[in-house]
């Protein structure tokens, strides 16, 4: 089983469910001496093998798979009926009409076992901590596996369920929180976050959170941390998937600034201020993944529209520095004069 400190560029490509996490892209990384992962998350557990499968037609070795953990159907129907009456003028704008707001649990039994029956070198969980079991059996399987924390509490949680290294994120990160608990926001500083669990645990650590350049990376390293994650870094390099409307909203000066929101998916979530989210906002529920399926006709028209107004625009704080170029070259930018 390799570990991560064997990786040549210290540099985690971080999973980014909806399509930006290509095999191209995770193949990439993989060449350049880093991590990448294939984001399972919304995908089909038909889907989620066949992209296994063409990063390793690509000739990555080691890869990653990262999974939602699912979490109890906790919504409020009343809230979810309610904000479906509020976003109707939205869809009706865009020609379509919102989703059914069901709970499920992304197949996430169905896509362990395909993990278990063509094994990849490392598994991370997102929500919660790897469900009873997990960690066992796919350490059997020669899988390192990864837990994502966002506090102390949760990183012994993670160790104790089995996870053999964490992905520490900080506030800064963009996209989904993946707090254990999404009561309420996470607002502490991946520094100050990092230094926590470092305090608090004794596995690798990966750091997650606002990261553009070399000088985060050797920060991150001398706090402790094995591997920087990087995601938005790499939302506009032409082996990702992400949408046009995404790609530009990135470097339009319309947007300014980023904030966490439950109004695309009902779970926080970091993206750019547009228009959907500063309407819906503060009246949006918790709900995941219920208020995902509710706005998923939506954003997909949007998207199709151009409309970045409407669509999600998951970003990190760092978001400006995303370059259009090769997701080898961004590697080696960051990993640039590590010594110094």
């Amino acid at each position: 089983m390799q570990e991560l400190s064997g990786l040549a560029a210290p540099v985690v490509v971080a999973p980014m469910a909806g399509g930006a996490s290509t095999p191209e892209l995770v193949a990439a990384a993989a060449s350049a001496g880093g991590l990448g992962f294939l984001a399972a998350g919304y995908a089909t557990p038909a889907d989620m093998v066949q992209r296994v499968r063409r990063t390793r037609e690509l000739g990555a070795e080691f890869f990653g798979v990262n999974l939602f953990v699912p979490g109890p159907d906790t919504a409020d129907p009343v809230a979810l009926a309610a904000y479906r009456y509020r976003i109707a003028a939205d869809a009706a704008r865009l020609g379509v009409r919102p989703g059914e707001p069901r709970w499920d649990d992304d197949a996430f039994a169905a896509k362990l076992d395909l993990l278990l029956a063509e094994p990849v070198p490392v598994v991370s969980c997102t929500f919660g901590p790897p469900p009873p079991g997990v960690a066992d059996r796919l350490r059997r399987a020669g899988t390192l596996v990864v837990g994502t924390v966002t506090d102390a509490a949760e990183a012994r949680l993670a160790v104790d369920a089995g996870a053999h290294a964490l992905c520490v994120q900080g506030a800064e990160a963009g996209g989904h929180q993946g707090s254990f608990d999404d009561a309420r926001e996470r607002t502490a500083p991946l520094a100050e976050v990092l230094a926590a669990v470092r305090a608090a645990v004794d596995v690798p650590l990966i750091a997650a959170g606002g990261l553009t350049r070399a000088a985060d990376v050797r920060a991150v390293l001398a706090a402790g941390a094995t591997a920087a994650q990087l995601g938005t870094l790499f939302l506009r390099t032409p082996e990702s998937g992400a949408n046009p409307v995404h790609r530009a909203a990135l470097a339009d000066p319309r947007f300014t600034a980023t904030a966490v929101t439950r109004a695309f998916t009902g779970r926080r979530a970091r993206g750019l201020v547009n228009g959907f989210l500063t309407v819906h906002d503060p009246l949006a529920p918790a709900g995941y993944p219920q208020v995902h399926h509710l706005t998923a006709p939506l954003r997909a028209a949007a998207v199709r529209a151009g409309d970045a107004e409407t669509a999600h625009l998951w970003a990190g704080t760092g978001y400006r520095a995303a370059p259009v170029e090769p997701a080898a070259r961004v590697i080696a930018s960051l990993t640039a004069s590590r010594q110094s």
